[in-house]
């Protein structure tokens, strides 16, 4: 019997379905797990909660204010130092980096290290930062450990932005004249901006939700930190530690809720900040 052959329509039908579907389901079971974090954490979470600092015990009386002040230190100082030697060297792979074997060994390299488990980065960091280098258990240390276990990713999306950027960008802006750094500067960047902003965001949203590299090299203390020498417990830690060794998992759910709410607002502002910037850059070029 002749083989049946499948209608092009009928095969582009069905991807569709199984595309929607697919997304409908993930979309589904996100929203179940965010809504069940919401449902039992939002009563435990009011003013005080917010505004009282941790006050230990075996039920964790107190809130959250110095655990929200030790995140904002630990993820300015992560992006701050993430930032210039992430994209610096995604240009330099996507623009300067011969093809040869030296240069597919780094980017085999770069994508080894960003599957490695966190918690080896806290050993090295733990090792390094802590012992060697005499930085203690401090946010220095964790923003450090967090930079070295993020910056495979920051390097990878750069350089992935920028190669999406079509060639004809690039050789019309070489033929009116400009130097190849000015065409990098003033061309290429700007039309990669929201692949290099994807990339900052995804670092943002992976360090607010790393533990067991901090574990190992912030410390544990409740207290309000003065400087980036001070010890301290980001939001995901102090989950870890109202779970773990203390009876408190409604404080626990407040707590991711509030997690939850800092990844959004800051997804929200950078992307607000990207669009801002590209609306910007195509009022100056027309």
């Amino acid at each position: 019997m002749p083989a049946k052959i499948t209608s092009p329509k009928n095969t582009q039908r069905a991807a569709m379905v199984f595309v929607w579907a697919s997304g409908a389901i993930t979309i589904l079971f996100l929203l179940t797990i965010i809504t069940y974090v919401f449902v039992k954490g939002i009563p435990s979470l009011g003013w005080s909660f917010l505004t009282t600092a941790p006050a230990g015990g075996i039920n964790a009386d107190g809130g959250i204010s110095t655990i929200i002040v030790s995140t904002i230190y630990l993820i300015a100082l992560t992006i701050g130092i993430l930032v210039v030697p992430g994209i610096g060297a995604g240009i330099y792979l996507a623009e300067y980096a011969p093809d040869n074997r030296l240069t597919r060994f780094i980017r085999y390299g770069i994508d080894t290290l960003a599957g490695i488990p966190s918690i080896v980065f806290g050993m090295f960091g733990l090792a390094l930062l802590v012992t060697a280098l005499h930085f203690n258990f401090s946010i220095l240390s964790g923003a450090l450990t967090l930079v070295c276990l993020l910056l495979p990713t920051m390097i990878r999306t750069t350089e992935e932005a920028i190669r999406a950027v079509p060639r004809g960008h690039r050789e019309g802006s070489l033929a009116l004249g400009a130097t190849k750094w000015q065409t990098i500067r003033h061309v290429v960047l700007p039309t990669a901006f929201p692949g290099i902003i994807t990339g900052i965001i995804l670092c943002i949203g992976r360090a607010l939700g790393e533990t067991a590299c901090l574990y190992l090299t912030i410390g544990s203390y409740t207290g309000m930190p003065t400087s980036i020498m001070d010890p301290a417990r980001p939001l995901s830690l102090h989950i870890y530690y109202l779970i773990m060794d203390s009876n408190a998992p409604q404080k626990a759910m407040a707590t991711a809720v509030v997690l939850i709410i800092t990844i959004i607002v800051i997804n929200a502002v950078t992307n607000w900040l990207s669009y801002r910037f590209q609306a910007k850059m195509k009022g100056k070029l027309s």
